[in-house]
């Protein structure tokens, strides 16, 4: 079973095409993003389910330890990358509560547009890319 990015189950849409004078994060453009989530939510889940399907249909007690190894490491790679999925899933949902409740699209640090590319590209995204930029830099600066 292939390991995909979870933005690979970002399944394909229409660029959202904004009007002259539209007001930013209108209904329609609400709309068009809780679209883009809630279908990348759907396939995520769908994928949980393919991995249960997969590791009941996988499992066999090798007698060789090194296969049985080998069939260890693989599932724990399939499990780590579903528990990282399940957290997105939980990112999902809160956007999608932004959405519902209209605060969507505006950067939780400074408060202005994230814009419709950024968001098209990052549906979960919090912050506009100078926020997002200076937070990856201090972190960087304090991690390492």
């Amino acid at each position: 079973m292939p390991n995909m990015n979870p933005e690979s189950l970002m399944k394909d849409f229409t660029p959202y095409v904004a009007k002259d004078g539209e007001e930013y994060m209108n209904e329609n453009q609400l709309a068009h993003f809780k679209s883009i989530l809630l279908n990348w939510k759907q396939n995520l889940m769908e994928e949980v389910d393919r991995t249960v399907h997969h590791l009941k249909e996988e499992a066999v007690n090798y007698a060789d330890p090194n296969d049985r190894a080998s069939q260890e490491e693989e599932f724990s790679l399939e499990l780590r990358a579903r528990d990282r999925e399940r957290k997105l899933v939980k990112k999902i949902s809160q956007t999608i509560e932004l959405i519902d409740d209209e605060d969507y699209g505006y950067c939780e640090e400074c408060g202005i547009e994230i814009g419709i590319r950024r968001l098209e590209a990052r549906p979960t995204a919090t912050m506009c890319i100078d926020c997002k930029t200076l937070a990856e830099i201090k972190e960087r600066q304090i991690g390492g």
